[in-house]
């Protein structure tokens, strides 16, 4: 949707949860955005001040609503869509009423949602001439990198992205609960639960192909599992000895029988693991081609340990929420129906000088 002023972009938060909070406060700080309206879907929130909801300290003067058709008559650029879970129906009335949508509800490409889904969303998009982007941190903003990272190569044969990290203090956030922390070893079927679960890592091997002009025509997935060697205190959680602390999860993109991008997470919630997991609390880009690329990718801070829950939880969701936030401008002008970093300028976040 071409941009036809230098008005400020006018920006819909869909949801007030963790990470839309960090989301809201940063939207209000930027000159070219302006926050218009909020969705809520509790009855308990509608009506009340987004200032208050978002934990900013102050009042903006808008007030939340649970009403989508109240939403789109404020005739906003965009949502910013950021529920635990997806409605696929509230998404494509948005699109279809000409909003653009970005979210970080377990979308890049679509996959995840099923084809009949992504259908019905690049139809309704291409209807309404608006585009639906998803990212977050990984998947979303880690394959990016990884993109710019192959650009010193003359060929590239493979790409994996790797998350690795000790999420014991996030166990018991919602967006856990499908993972099975604490499951008996060799649960039936935890191993097709957490296929379910990490699917939108089936999305980023698809993006992340695309970055690189390559053509994806299968998907698989491997998962591993580690156990904790004595019960753990995890905060929301029971993880006793010999239950499952550990997981290590592979999405492949195949094209032609060969492997050629992967999406590899390898989360647990304690170190102390049977087997042995080196676990490197960062994001690890491996570019195979000519030449080799490898990059080491931190983003908390060198004395995290010294800080509370509370602080590790707002990094957390102000990651998940950023990498959206800024991409609002280049969604808004982005061509009509799904579109990925492939189809985006290179994404960053701008300069605020300190005082």
């Amino acid at each position: 949707m071409e941009r036809t002023s230098d008005r400020p972009l006018r920006v819909v938060q869909w949801t007030t949860g963790n990470v839309a909070r960090q989301s809201i406060a940063a939207i209000v700080e930027r000159p070219d955005l302006e926050l218009v309206g909020v969705y809520a879907y509790s009855k308990e929130k509608a009506g009340r001040d987004v200032g208050e909801l978002a934990g900013l300290g102050r009042l903006l003067g808008i007030l939340a609503t649970d009403d989508i058709d109240a939403i789109i008559a404020l005739a906003p650029d965009c949502v910013l869509h950021m529920p635990l879970h997806p409605d696929v129906e509230q998404l494509t009335r948005l699109l279809r009423a000409g909003v653009n949508v970005l979210t970080t509800a377990s979308f890049l490409t679509g996959r995840a949602y099923g084809e009949e889904a992504r259908a019905a969303l690049e139809e309704a998009a291409r209807a309404g001439n608006a585009s639906l982007f998803g990212s977050g941190v990984n998947p979303g903003y880690a394959d990016q990198l990884a993109a710019v990272a192959s650009g010193v190569c003359r060929e590239v044969n493979y790409v994996r992205v790797l998350e690795s990290f000790d999420i014991g203090m996030w166990a018991g956030d919602a967006n856990q609960d499908e993972l099975g922390w604490g499951r008996p070893a060799g649960d039936p079927g935890h191993a097709d639960d957490v296929r379910k679960a990490t699917a939108p890592f089936g999305d980023a091997v698809e993006a992340l192909a695309e970055l690189l002009d390559a053509t994806i025509d299968d998907v698989r997935c491997e998962v591993g599992f580690a156990h904790a060697t004595k019960d753990l205190d995890i905060p929301g959680r029971t993880v006793k000895a010999g239950t499952v602390a550990g997981l290590d999860v592979r999405w492949f993109g195949v094209s032609g029988g060969v492997d050629v991008t992967e999406a590899h997470v390898r989360w647990a919630v304690t170190q102390e693991l049977d087997p042995a997991w080196e676990i490197a609390m960062a994001y690890l880009i491996e570019v195979r081609g000519h030449p080799q690329v490898n990059v080491r990718v931190e983003v908390l801070p060198q004395d995290f340990t010294s800080m509370s829950l509370e602080d590790m939880l707002a990094i957390g969701s102000v990651i998940t929420a950023m990498p959206v936030v800024n991409a609002i401008p280049a969604v808004v002008a982005a061509r009509p129906g799904i579109v990925t970093y492939a189809d985006l300028p290179t994404q960053a976040s701008r300069h605020v000088p300190r005082p």
